[in-house]
């Protein structure tokens, strides 16, 4: 009796850890003010705090496709452990922000200039969508499809988002399904079709040479 009695505690404490594990699914706090990059040669001043990545956005050519600037922890390693992040998206007339997610946070978008159609899918697989005007502000939920769409056929549009993540991380469907060797079989039974039509897919998202 008193094993199993052992035994059921065992289960219910390893339940706990568990699904605490699973509910702080987050950036994890940290135990100082900041963090220092281990392969810092000299201290830290205000330049280490600083990204500059953007100062020629103002300045260059309006891109001809739709183009992200990151500002992650990849590009920014100050952001180590702080839990937030950005990106600036510029969208030409007539172009998309392909259907994607971002696992580890929500998206919180302004719109600066321009229109855009955005929308996401629930796991209901309901549909919200909405027209943006310039200084509108829209929220993707975590984890969530989602995409935006600069319908306009004269205007640019640019947007700057915000993540609650140092690395919210993008899983771009069509490349995700398409581009990552999945067997043709495979995604032709899937998505209720033939090869050749996966093919066709395959081919016309395949890296330009």
């Amino acid at each position: 009796m008193a094993a199993s009695a052992v035994s059921s505690l065992t289960f219910f404490s390893l339940l706990i850890i568990f699904s605490s594990t699973l509910t702080m699914a987050a950036d994890p706090d940290i135990l100082t003010d900041f963090i220092v990059p281990p392969n810092a040669t000299m201290g830290v001043d205000g330049s280490f705090f600083t990204f500059t990545g953007l100062r020629s956005l103002p300045g260059q050519a309006p891109p001809t496709t739709f183009t992200v600037t990151k500002v992650s922890l990849k590009e920014f390693p100050a952001l180590d452990g702080q839990s937030v992040s950005y990106a600036v998206l510029q969208y030409p007339s007539g172009t998309t922000n392909p259907p994607h997610t971002h696992p580890r946070s929500a998206e919180l978008l302004f719109l600066i200039d321009g229109a855009l159609e955005v929308g996401f899918v629930d796991t209901t697989n309901k549909l919200y969508t909405q027209s943006l005007q310039t200084g509108d502000v829209f929220v993707f939920p975590k984890g969530l499809v989602h995409y935006q769409f600069n319908a306009d056929a004269q205007n640019p549009a640019l947007a700057i988002s915000a993540f609650g993540s140092a690395s919210a991380g993008t899983v771009s469907l069509p490349s995700t399904l398409f581009v990552s060797n999945i067997d043709d079989n495979v995604l032709a039974i899937s998505f209720k079709t033939d090869v050749a039509t996966i093919q066709k897919l395959k081919a016309g998202l395949a890296p330009k040479a």
